[in-house]
This record gives structure tokens, sequence and C-alpha cells, in this order.
């Protein structure tokens, strides 16, 4: 069964292209739609912006599922039934705290393994390689954080909001440290696609590859 990630440097929407690709792989939905709540923050006119678009493509199932420490067993049987994966954006720390190591984040992989396209969106982006690294920009206490992530993506590390972060630094010294084969610097409203792990399409923004060896 191949894998399919789909990697964003900023929040949604998805590219055109990308989007389109996306939505044919999860055979029509349901689409869960991962998310830390907000204080104040209206989530499902926020969602709109995901569904809408991804309804164009004829997928009419979605479900809403706010993270958190203690997870429904009815949200994780809406989770084990979907047939694409959405992870928003936000505080990254959060989102790894609900994702990795936990149900929900075992699901995630479960699905993924089993063809289940996975896309991630900033936040989402961020915690889906083995290692989740958090710059300083993006963390409440303007530390530096490297955590166990998702490892959806493997032998790689991503940095998101490539420019507006100035994260040109911050990738050489992930890649660095990290010793991955690869790393991906993603700009805000672009993306990337991985099949089975090799690099197939690129969209937006062409994102900045650090490399070992040839870019798979």
């Amino acid at each position: 069964m191949r894998t399919h990630l789909f990697l964003f440097g900023g929040g949604p929407p998805f590219t055109p292209n990308l989007q389109k690709r996306f939505a044919a792989l999860t055979n029509g939905g349901p689409v869960a739609i991962l998310y830390v709540p907000r204080t104040g923050k209206d989530w499902v006119t926020y969602a709109s912006i995901y569904t809408e678009a991804l309804r164009e493509e004829g997928i009419a199932s979605f479900v809403h599922l706010p993270l958190s420490d203690a997870p429904t067993d009815e949200q994780l049987a809406q989770l084990q039934q979907c047939q694409g994966i959405i992870i928003s954006g936000g505080e990254t720390e959060l989102y790894q705290q609900y994702l990795v190591a936990t149900p929900i984040g075992d699901i995630i992989q479960s699905r993924f393994v089993n063809g289940v396209p996975v896309a991630g969106f900033s936040a989402g982006a961020l915690v889906s390689p083995e290692r989740c690294v958090i710059p300083e920009i993006d963390q409440r206490d303007n530390r530096r954080l490297r955590l166990p992530g998702l490892a959806l993506l493997t032998d790689a590390t991503v940095c998101v909001h490539y420019e507006t972060w100035g994260e040109a630094a911050h990738l050489v010294q992930s890649f660095t440290e990290e010793g991955t084969s690869r790393a991906f610097g993603l700009a805000d409203a672009s993306g990337i696609y991985l099949c089975d792990q090799y690099l197939i399409e690129t969209e937006g923004t062409d994102p900045v590859v650090l490399s070992r060896s040839p870019v798979r």
C-alpha cells in the first residue's frame, strides 16, 4: 500500500493541483480535519476554507475533530473510518502533545500506512516528520525544541513559513543536528506531495531542499 503525504508551509487553502490530488485519493471521504481549538475563534467558519474547496472536488462528508488530552471513543471511531486526514495549524507544541504517542496519533499512523492521504498545514507539517523541530519564533518561551514527531515523513526535517519567518538558518541547523538525508523549507501558500517518501510534486513557491544525496 502506498503512502501519501501533503505538507504545506502555511495555513489553508490547499494549492489547486495538490487539492485535486489529495481529493482524488480519498475515495469521496469522509475527511477528518484535526485542530486545536482557539479561544474566540469560530472553528466551523475557519474550517470552511478546507471544506468548501474540497466539496468542489466531490468530497461531501467531513469529521471535525478538536484535539485534546482525552479524545472520546466516538472521535476515535470516526477517525478510524476516515479516508483522508488534515492536520491544521496553530500552536505546534499542542499538536505534538495531542498527536504523538497518543491514541489519535496511533490511528493516523495506521491509516497513513494503509494508503489514507494525510495533509499537514504549518504546525501539521512540523509534527509530521520523525522529529518535530519547533523554532524559537513558534514557541511561547522563545525556545527551540526538538520533540518526537508522527514519523509520517522519514529521514527528513521540515521548516514552515520559510520566508515570512526567515527560516534559512533554522533549516540548516535542523538538517545538521538531525543528520537527515533531506530537509524541506516550505513557504506560505506552497506545498509538496510525497508518495512512498519520494517527492513527486511541488506547487507554489519552490521549496528549499537540502539533500545529502540526489533528491528523492
